[in-house]
């Protein structure tokens, strides 16, 4: 009998947090010498499934991009550092939400600049490829429990609207 996930222990979102950090090159920029938005989605999904799979004990796969947000440039030589966490988990999925920060390369100790942001949604798989249980998230501060419930927030959006499309597809 497989477990459910109230019967797997519960994770602290301390244990499930990641950064990574890259310099942006000539390969990641546009002809404005702006890095590519597609460049930093890589990234923010290669950070979100860092977490979800720390969080789920295993392989998770990207299910949805619930929001991207770009908010400033990023340049040539900028450092930009990615930063995730695991804000909400069903009994297979998770919503991972991830900060991207960029520094100037040429300027120490200067204050990182936000410049994206992202809600992303993974499901924990098995062997198979078949959904599987995710453990509990254990929230443990006034702010991991303020993500959880936006993330709440952003879940009931999304199975709503995608319920008024199967629906709108039945309509004559």
């Amino acid at each position: 009998m497989p477990q459910t996930p109230y019967q797997l222990p519960g994770k602290p979102v301390s244990e499930t947090r990641v950064s990574l950090s890259r310099v942006m090159t000539q390969l990641d920029v546009n002809l404005l010498g702006n890095v590519h938005g597609g460049v930093m989605m890589k990234l923010v999904d290669d950070v979100a499934g860092l977490v979800a799979t720390r969080h789920s004990g295993g392989p998770a796969v990207t299910a949805f991009v619930d929001e991207m947000a770009f908010l400033n440039p990023v340049h040539v030589g900028d450092l930009l550092h990615t930063h995730a966490q695991v804000n909400w988990t069903g009994n297979t999925s998770m919503e991972i939400g991830v900060r991207v920060e960029a520094e100037r390369w040429d300027e120490a100790g200067a204050q990182a600049a936000h410049v994206a942001s992202a809600y992303l949604v993974f499901v924990a798989i098995d062997a198979d490829g078949k959904p599987r249980p995710t453990p509990p998230l254990l929230l443990e501060t006034h702010e991991e429990e303020r993500r959880n419930h936006e993330a709440g927030i952003r879940r009931t959006h999304r199975l709503a609207r995608r319920a008024a499309i199967l629906a709108s597809r039945e309509a004559p």
